[in-house]
């Protein structure tokens, strides 16, 4: 199938999450010798190195200054709400990778242009996240780490505000 150079565009950026981000749902960066940072404390504007390998779980990621060479800078944290049923409560059950995928999706690409200063579409630069799993989730945890990060070349200096 044939799309417009747009359309083109805009399908390898939708794409590209998803080929990144099964590397971090439900497990993630894995660690590389970095300062190890917990999953839980990992804050908007800190830069981590990339994984030498895929984990199924990860409690950790490897934290490098922004100034050095790194794989990954977190540049959103998003909570995920469940809808609420018929009695007007909200489920408190795991809702699936999925519907966190699909979540994740939603809030990562929308919160990129504030952070980068330009759009997604427009961005040489990508994202990916970092998701709740079922087990982190019966421990309350309900927070998606997005990620900016690369096509493999190293960033150099933080991408706030660098219109890449």
């Amino acid at each position: 199938m044939f799309l417009p150079e747009d359309r083109r565009r805009w399908a390898a950026r939708v794409a590209t999450p998803f080929v990144l981000s099964p590397l971090l749902v439900g497990c993630g960066f894995g660690h590389d010798g970095g300062d190890g940072t917990s999953v839980f404390k990992v804050q908007v504007g800190e830069c981590f190195t990339s994984p030498s390998e895929v984990k199924a779980q990860i409690s950790d990621i490897d934290k490098v200054a922004c100034s050095k060479p790194h794989g990954k800078e977190a540049y959103a944290a998003a909570v995920y709400t469940p809808a609420t049923g018929s009695d007007g409560k909200a489920s408190s059950d795991f809702p699936g990778n999925d519907a966190l995928a699909s979540f994740a999706q939603g809030a990562c690409a929308q919160r990129f242009t504030s952070y980068v200063g330009v759009s997604y579409l427009d961005s040489s630069l990508f994202f990916t996240y970092l998701a709740p799993s079922a087990r982190s989730w019966q421990d309350d945890d309900r927070t998606v780490l997005c990620f900016v990060t690369t096509d493999g070349k190293p960033l150099t200096g933080t991408v706030k505000g660098s219109k890449q």
